[in-house]
């Protein structure tokens, strides 16, 4: 409590500028003389313009401008005294647009016009921030998603959990926190995946004028981020009229093989190829990509549009691994749009109105796969089609009422779905898992999985509706902003069942059948029953569950941009936000209405007064809101498994011969009971909380160079996280003589501190019941981040463009956030973080996303005006390895989750006690050449992705054990599960009028 305390008055003394992140706008600042009758006009290439009063020291500052290239003038009695053209705005980023020479002298020589030569550090923001322009996007040799772009940016890494977004592209994790935890925007509007947080909507990569890509340190204005935010500015209409295409190709025969992975701890049972794992070297992909645009002006000046079409095909043949027993041959089609029209209505009133799609569609062909000659053997049956992705629309309007008014609306409407039907479908076939586990004696030693290829059946969709709404106003030195920022998402048919006949069967094998097999659970020693004494089982497990939710986020703020001096700008903020999310009964099972206060505070110091050298630094506090995904059980849902013992196995793969081991179980409790709201969420639920502290320099060192270093400190305060120990709250309850009669399968809690329970007694009166987090058994909650950037980078100057960036930091704690990487887990429910007490134990260490170095390196030469050469170099020391067993000294099962404790061979083993995964290296080169003939219209453009073929793997199966009691080995412990993407050539030809 006293370091909190400490850092809250330290934040005191760093009042800041906060930027203005996830905007559609920058601003244009100044200095001119400090004489009379002087102003300043700034003029876009789509005609707008505005004419910006000088304040009595001579300081001008044009907020709120739309990005593009802009002509900025110093005028006297309508008279143009002295231009700078081509100009060009990024987005959130102030321009420092200086008027210096004496204007008696530009008044005898006339118009003065020059080139853009401003300072090029930005003096008017706090910059924790990496802005990637359409013109760096078209030269770096990266792949052609918006998340590759963002990897450039510091303390940026692939995700370790191997997540991908809802049209399947890679996800990224910033500064230690999981991917669930960023936000995307396009033109202002949030596109985030509102169901389970994996990415979002983004544009056709051609159509992206600028991606803003924020690691923290944002204003008041935008928050519901803990990570980072990908923020999309699309291409608009200007004067001119643009069209053009591109075309490229990534052929099969010029990609590399993704090197196979092994059982790296023995073998099961029924091995089906020796200690073959996944024969990833058989797999072959390639890729078409189709793009086309076209805009300009409807109205001269008044109205202009930008239309874009995108479609990517991808051919593939994949091998699953040797427990699916398949190969499948696809087709993937990834169609992409967008549409933007800007009306200038007059000069005071604008309306920008946005349309995007992305989505993914999936079909193809299912084959019994024979793993020893590396085969495909018969067909199987046809794929799931699957669709996924959503459409977007909204409307933004501006108005400068005076010069010193601004009001802006932002509204717009999203639908994304997670389409999933499958082709030719039995719904009498049964879903076969573990087949790797059954008996040898009844399957001839090959593993038997059936016919049924799919194990779930689901086809949801979701609405997400946003609105934001500010007033801007200039009062002096202060631009003082208020505004609201509401957002609304709903889950629909969010169905999620076991496919077949409502259930799945999965085979499991223990050495030791003379020893119960998962004591927590009731279920007993094999052999006690027929057929047991062999140590072979089957379980049928059953999953029901889904149904509507809707969450319900609101925001207000007030933030004040104090230019306090010519050097000094301070900017003091304050956020309130809420959250409360319903089940499909509209009853609230989460909520968090009462004031949430997130002040943001920070300073901006132009040192030398001439933009040359510029002290920054932050602190902020951000909340966060649950996606929908949590809200699942608020529902009721059954995740039941059920033992028995077998006697044969029939030509279907099922089991035959069965003897009932146990009742159904469930280690979390779910056997479909609706429960009541008060017995999903404990007492006063916290939203999820971190503060961010940010201390930096930017200098430049002569002409030509930009440096500049940053300290980043980012501390979790508060997490929300599912908790299943039911019984402590039971007893708990009997300490205080309440019979507790609740049917909760797990609460959401705040893990780390003490929670208020609601229990029901007999006569369905309601009572809390406070446990401390001692009863609890839990230790404090503890996501610590810290990273020192310094980095070294040459603005492009006509010739070439080049940046350096390094950054040492370190991931902490015992609690990812919203995800839980070592067991490929999302959205909180699927972690197994603060379910059980013994869970936690040693869980304190490196986190999955702690990558203690990380080496950065891009650029580009023009090396003549018809050939031009570009590098990415990525250099990021590995994650932590996770060795996850049965538990204690005497490896046992105490809460039934099998081998997911912090104990390895019956010894304590934390986060990082296995070791270190090897460093990720990757190397992109490209050339491009615009030959003079088609007058730089045409470019022909080579890339090589990862061109020393680097496959380190980013994460391995963490569970040492099989999971039953006593302990087995797992033989896929240690096995590789995501690997780098191997490399492959990408040829292009581009036209662009």
């Amino acid at each position: 409590m006293r370091q909190q305390k400490l850092a809250w008055i330290i934040a005191g003394l760093l009042i800041s500028a906060g930027a203005h992140g996830q905007s559609t706008t920058g601003n244009i600042y100044g200095q001119v003389p400090a004489e009379k009758d002087l102003s300043v006009v700034v003029r876009s290439d789509t005609g707008l313009t505005r004419e910006i009063a000088i304040d009595g020291n001579g300081h001008y500052n044009a907020t709120q401008l739309p990005v593009g290239n802009y002509t900025v003038s110093l005028m006297r009695s309508g008279k143009v005294l002295e231009t700078h053209d081509n100009v060009a705005l990024r987005v959130g980023v102030g321009v420092n647009v200086s008027f210096t020479q004496p204007v008696a002298a530009k008044e005898l020589s006339g118009v003065n016009v020059s080139a853009n030569g401003v300072p090029p550090i930005d003096v008017s923001s706090v910059d924790s921030r990496t802005v990637i322009t359409a013109k760096q996007l078209a030269a770096l040799p990266l792949p052609r998603t918006a998340e590759a772009a963002a990897l450039l940016a510091p303390g940026a890494v692939i995700d370790s959990g191997g997540f991908v977004s809802t049209t399947g592209v890679p996800l990224v994790s910033f500064g230690g926190s999981s991917v669930e935890e960023n936000a995307y925007y396009i033109n202002g509007f949030n596109t985030t995946d509102p169901y389970l947080g994996q990415g979002g909507i983004t544009l056709p990569y051609g159509s992206i004028d600028q991606e803003e890509v924020y690691t923290g340190g944002y204003s008041a204005q935008y928050g519901r981020s803990d990570g980072g935010v990908l923020n999309m500015i699309g291409k608009s209409g200007t004067n001119e009229w643009h069209f053009g295409g591109q075309l490229l190709y990534e052929p099969e025969g010029l990609r590399s093989d993704q090197r196979n992975t092994y059982y790296n701890n023995g073998l099961p049972p029924s091995p089906v190829a020796g200690n073959l794992f996944d024969p990833n070297s058989k797999n072959t992909r390639w890729t078409s990509v189709y793009d086309a645009y076209v805009g300009g002006p409807i109205i001269k000046d008044k109205l202009f549009f930008f239309v874009s079409a995108e479609m990517s095909d991808e051919g593939q043949h994949s091998v699953n691994n040797v427990t699916a027993g398949t190969a499948e041959n696809s087709m993937t089609h990834l169609p992409k749009w967008y549409a933007k029209v800007n009306w200038n209505i007059t000069d005071t009133n604008l309306l920008e109105l946005t349309g995007a799609s992305s989505k993914e569609e999936q079909y193809g062909s299912l084959y019994n796969y024979d793993y020893n000659n590396l085969k495909e053997s018969s067909f199987r049956g046809f794929a799931n089609n699957t669709k996924s992705g959503g459409d977007m629309l909204s409307a933004k309007f501006t108005s400068y009422i005076t010069d010193d008014l601004t009001f802006t609306a932002l509204y717009g409407k999203m639908k994304s779905f997670n389409y999933s039907i499958p082709v030719d479908y039995n719904p009498d076939a049964t879903y076969i898992g573990g087949a790797t586990f059954q008996n040898p004696a009844y399957n001839g030693g090959v593993p038997n999985n059936g016919s049924q290829t799919i194990s779930s059946i689901s086809n949801p969709y979701y609405h997400t509706r946003n609105l934001r709404v500010s007033l801007s106003y200039v009062l002096g030195r202060h631009t003082i902003t208020a505004g609201i920022d509401n957002l609304v998402s709903g889950a629909f048919e969010q169905g999620n069942d076991s496919s077949g006949p409502g259930y799945t069967w999965n085979y499991g094998y223990t050495p030791n059948p003379t020893v119960p097999l998962i004591p927590a659970l009731g279920v007993g020693a094999l052999a006690n029953y027929p057929n047991g004494a062999s140590g072979y089982y089957v379980s049928k497990n059953m999953f029901i569950g889904g149904a509507n939710l809707l969450t319900k986020q609101r925001a207000e703020y007030i933030e004040d941009q104090w230019q306090v001096s010519d050097r000094w700008l301070v900017s003091l903020g304050l956020r309130n936000d809420g959250f409360q999310d319903l089940n499909a009964a509209g009853k609230a099972y989460m909520a968090q209405t009462k004031p949430q206060w997130a002040p943001r505070l920070g300073f901006s110091w132009d040192v030398n007064g001439d933009g040359s050298f510029k002290v920054y630094g932050n602190v902020g506090r951000y909340y966060l809101g649950a996606p929908l995904a949590p809200g699942g059980p608020a529902n009721g849902y059954i995740s039941t498994q059920q033992y028995y013992t077998y006697g044969g196995i029939a030509a279907d793969g099922t089991p035959t011969g069965l003897t009932q081991v146990s009742p159904p179980v469930s280690a979390d409790n779910a056997f479909g009971q609706t429960p009541d709201p008060r017995t999903i969420t404990v007492q006063k639920l916290k939203a999820e909380n971190q503060d961010e502290f940010i201390l930096g320099f930017t200098k430049t060192l002569g002409p030509s160079w930009i440096y500049g270093a940053k300290f980043t400190r980012r501390i979790l305060r508060h997490d929300i996280d599912d908790y299943c120990d039911i019984q402590t709250v039971i007893n708990k309850a009997a300490s205080l003589g309440i019979t507790d009669v609740n049917n909760a399968s797990c609460y959401y809690i705040n893990p780390g501190q003490a929670n208020t329970f609601a229990v029901e007694d007999p006569n369905g009166v309601f009572h809390n019941v406070t446990l401390t987090n001692a009863e609890m058994g839990f230790p404090s909650m503890v996501r610590k981040y810290y990273g020192l950037e310094t980095f070294l980078e040459h603005p492009f100057d006509g010739h070439w463009y080049g940046k350096i960036d390094y950054l040492f930091s370190r991931s902490y704690g015992n609690n990812e956030g919203m995800g839980q990487t070592n067991i490929q887990a999302l959205a909180e429910t699927q972690n197994t973080y603060w379910d059980f007490p013994q869970l936690m134990q040693y869980g304190i260490g490196p986190q999955g996303e702690d990558h203690t170095h990380q080496i950065k390196m891009y650029g580009y030469y023009q090396i003549t005006p018809e050939w031009q050469v570009s590098a990415n170099l990525a250099l990021v020391s590995g994650g932590p390895k996770y060795c996850l067993g049965l538990y204690g000294p005497n490896q046992t099962d105490p809460v039934g989750y099998g081998s997911l404790y912090q104990w390895c061979g019956g010894m304590p083993s934390p986060p990082g006690a296995a070791g270190r995964l090897p460093w990720a290296k990757q190397l992109d080169v490209g050339v491009r050449y615009r030959p003079v003939f088609a007058a730089n219209k045409l470019a022909f453009s080579l890339d090589v992705i990862n061109l020393f073929n680097g496959q380190a793997p980013l994460n391995e199966y963490p569970e040492y054990n099989t999971g039953t009691v006593p302990a087995a080995p797992n033989p896929q412990y240690g096995t590789p599960m995501v690997l780098q993407q191997p490399r492959y050539v990408r040829f292009g030809i581009t036209y662009d009028y």
